[in-house]
């Protein structure tokens, strides 16, 4: 089977290889790969040689849609054909996330990555995927779309009325805004392509910022809500842009901290979120079970993962130059078995 393997720092070094492919151990099945989806992280992991750490080589990447094709020993979860995608976090079924070794067992790091034709894995990492979604779009699901659901829904508590921020267009913040308009809530975007407003607002998008010009966002929203702010803001940039999140909140406001673009270390001043009995919560994914919830609520409501782009599995690195530009939504790529 082909499986792309990083043998080195920097997207020079990633490698399709051909191995021999897997059988499924006892309580494992065999998935065939249908769909790959692109996160941010993935592209952080190839340019700071961060595989390195779990041993060269390793495969890239962690949200997959699949099929399984054979089932080992003792699993009664799944039968051969039917559709699956995988909990980003291995292992956590509910509860409190799961640390091995100081590491959250995730795919695509610590575990390996799923950009392969087939990979086998112990049945309990995987929930059958949603009737109403293509593969393509089911694999938007592991990471992104568990993301924003498990901010606003699993631990944000979010009730209609209430005004929600999301920050660009990327995979979270696309979901997150969908989410929240579809439950109610007025949802304030912020991006700075003007390009997109239009297409945030067809999403359900009640106000869009530029940020390139107003650079001052948090002011923006507190105009946009008569002074209030707003009752729950997805940070995905991280960084310095936590203060304006925090200026920007609502009293009892809550922000879910799930991004790191604008670096590793953030800072906010502390009278304001004071103030404002600010809560941050940091999330990091979700529980399967969550997952299963977001799946059965996309079977109900129809919710449909906004996709920038569709690329083979040997245009890996052009899926990679596409996810430098600033796509609308996720990049996936499609297995030749699809």
């Amino acid at each position: 089977m082909k499986i792309w393997q990083a043998t080195g720092p920097g997207r020079e070094n990633l490698r399709l290889a051909d191995i021999p492919t897997p059988s499924p151990g006892i309580g494992e099945v065999l998935v065939r790969v249908k769909a790959v989806s692109l996160n941010y992280r993935d592209r952080l992991l190839i340019e700071n040689n961060g595989y390195s750490a779990f041993g060269l080589p390793f495969t890239p990447c962690s949200d997959l849609a699949g099929e399984i094709a054979a089932v080992g020993a003792g699993v009664t979860r799944f039968t051969t054909g039917d559709r699956v995608v995988n909990n980003f976090l291995a292992g956590w079924i509910d509860g409190a996330p799961p640390r091995v070794a100081g590491e959250v067992p995730s795919f695509g790091g610590p575990l390996p990555g799923v950009l392969a034709e087939y990979v086998s894995l112990p049945a309990e990492w995987l929930v059958m995927s949603p009737t109403a979604l293509s593969d393509v779009e089911a694999s938007t699901l592991p990471c992104a779309g568990l993301t924003a659901w498990t901010s606003l829904i699993e631990l944000g508590g979010l009730v209609p009325g209430q005004t929600v921020v999301v920050q660009g267009t990327g995979g979270v913040s696309l979901f997150a805004l969908q989410m929240a308009s579809g439950f109610g809530a007025e949802v304030i975007v912020t991006t700075t392509n003007a390009s997109k407003a239009d297409r945030v607002k067809a999403l359900g998008a009640s106000h869009v910022i530029n940020r390139a010009e107003a650079a001052d966002w948090a002011s923006a929203v507190l105009e946009a809500t008569d002074g209030r702010g707003a009752d729950h803001i997805v940070e995905v940039a991280g960084g310095a842009n936590v203060e304006n999140s925090i200026r920007a909140l609502a009293p009892n406001g809550r922000i879910s901290l799930v991004g790191v673009i604008e670096g590793f270390h953030s800072s906010f001043p502390s009278v304001p979120a004071i103030h404002a009995f600010a809560t941050i919560q940091a999330v990091f994914v979700g529980h399967r079970n969550g997952l299963e919830r977001l799946i059965r609520s996309i079977d109900v409501t129809g919710l449909k993962p906004i996709i920038d782009s569709e690329f083979a599995f040997e245009e890996f690195h052009d899926a990679l130059a596409r996810a430098d530009q600033g796509p609308f939504g996720k990049v996936v790529m499609v297995a030749s078995n699809h």
